[in-house]
């Protein structure tokens, strides 16, 4: 049975949209985006990892995203360079964003003197303090709090209750998941473990365009200087970011990393999930670090890195191969040791 959507569209239509190519009927009628394994007729499904081809004739769905190495199937094809990516903007096609419209709440709270541009959807209970900047297209959902002194610029979205700490500056086109944090203290004290006397952190955290930061996600102001989030990073939820930390262009950082104060990351760094960098280090361009790995130094760019501490991936993966096999390496090297005490009793004179 065909499934009905709001709207539908031809595989002709969206392989127009995306620049791709069509291999079979070109004429049947796509209504929604669904995985490989759910999908039925009237469904556009795709296949961007290569271990999924196997199930490219099983599938139900009338029309498959692939990449250009699968020619011939019994299955509608739609060919593009990148499926994933196609998939991507298909969504927002198929899908898109439903807003409600541009209002400000009365009941939010805004300080007469900040500046709310045009455009700007401000939700009930929203908190604006003094002499904040909001632009146009921005809009703040319920229990959003903005600082004083604070700026947001153009089209930028926050989600239910994140919080903006005072002078933060945040760019355009910039997505904060609900309960993001920007701005609070960075974790600094004088005599630590004995006297434990607050640093004031008198930084602010600066996040540039295209930034998205995923929820419940913290990022602490500098001592003095700036937290710096550079344009097109994405930030997964539950990091840690600490003060004056720099996070180059087009960077990912993966859920529950922790970065230490004052590391600086190159462009397009990507960290696993749960990796651990300790302060003050550099990690070049187009640095990757396995998942819960421990990085203690610097790392050169162009590296790939992984294990507690850190060690180049390929070492890591030798060291990995050993671990299972300590045991037997224990016994065979205590039965040498032994041999060999025998030996030199037998050889002494």
């Amino acid at each position: 049975m065909k499934r009905t959507g709001k709207s539908n569209r031809s595989l002709r239509e969206v392989a127009q949209f995306l620049g791709g190519e069509v291999i079979g009927d070109e004429t049947v009628d796509l209504y929604h985006l669904r995985g490989i394994d759910e999908a039925g007729e009237g469904d556009l499904t795709f296949i961007a990892n290569p271990r999924y081809k196997s199930k490219l004739e099983d599938t139900g769905a009338s029309a498959v995203l692939v990449s250009p190495e699968i020619t011939t199937s019994t299955k509608n094809l739609l060919v593009v360079d990148d499926p994933y990516r196609a998939l991507a903007r298909l969504l927002s096609l198929f899908y898109p964003e439903e807003r409600d419209p541009v209002a400000v709440s009365q009941g939010a709270h805004i300080d007469e003197s900040a500046e709310i541009a045009e455009g700007v959807t401000i939700y009930p209970g929203v908190y604006v303090g003094k002499n904040a900047q909001i632009d146009r297209g921005v809009i703040l959902y319920p229990g959003v709090c903005v600082g004083n002194n604070v700026v947001i610029g153009e089209d930028s979205i926050l989600h239910p209750n994140v919080t903006i700490y005072r002078r933060c500056t945040i760019g355009k086109r910039v997505i904060l998941h609900a309960g993001v944090v920007v701005g609070s203290d960075g974790f600094g004290f004088a005599n630590p473990g004995v006297e434990n006397f607050k640093v004031p952190q008198v930084g602010i955290v600066r996040i540039d365009d295209d930034v998205e930061v995923g929820a419940n996600t913290t990022i602490d102001r500098g001592a003095l200087g700036k937290t710096w989030i550079k344009k097109g990073v994405k930030i997964d939820n539950l990091v840690q970011i600490a003060h004056n930390v720099v996070i180059g262009e087009n960077s990912i950082i993966v859920a529950q990393v922790g970065i230490s104060g004052s590391s600086k990351l190159g462009n397009r760094v990507i960290l696993g999930g749960q990796a651990g960098l300790v302060g003050h280090i550099e990690i070049g361009d187009n640095v990757m670090v396995a998942a819960q790995s421990g990085v203690h130094d610097d790392v050169e760019p162009n590296r790939i890195v992984s294990g507690t501490p850190h060690m180049p991936h390929n070492k890591w993966l030798r060291v990995q191969a050993c671990i299972p096999r300590l045991p037997e390496m224990r016994r065979t090297l205590n039965s040498l040791v032994k041999r060999t005490e025998e030996i030199e009793k037998k050889i002494k004179p």
